[in-house]
């Protein structure tokens, strides 16, 4: 049952989000990952993991390394880039016929 549909996604890689549920709730990170097939960002510095590693060439020691798990895309909100608080986003074309993104909260420009 694989669906090949393309996901349009309001939230892109290199934006400044909010965690608005789960255990990360009210943090603030940069999306340094979209996963499309499971609608999932990886968020930096938010819902952190304990990942246990055995010993290898990078790593000589093994041990435990925290690092990021991803959240679904419905649990994070962007900033506003004008009042830096949680908004949803809109879809227009500008002149050129080019789709950009606006807040709904100020209606400046997500760049």
């Amino acid at each position: 049952m694989e669906n090949n549909k393309k996901v349009k996604l309001n939230i892109r890689k290199g934006d400044l989000v909010k965690v608005i549920a789960g255990d990360s709730k009210g943090q603030q990170g940069k999306v340094l990952e979209v996963i499309t097939k499971t609608s999932r960002v990886l968020v930096e510095g938010t819902n952190m993991v304990s990942k246990h590693t055995k010993p290898n060439a990078a790593n000589p020691n093994g041990g435990i390394v925290k690092k990021e798990a991803p959240i679904h895309i419905s649990n994070v909100s962007l900033i506003d880039p004008k009042s830096g608080k949680a908004t949803r986003v809109s879809r227009k074309r500008n002149e050129d016929g080019k789709v950009i993104r606006i807040a709904k909260k100020s209606g400046e420009e997500i760049k």
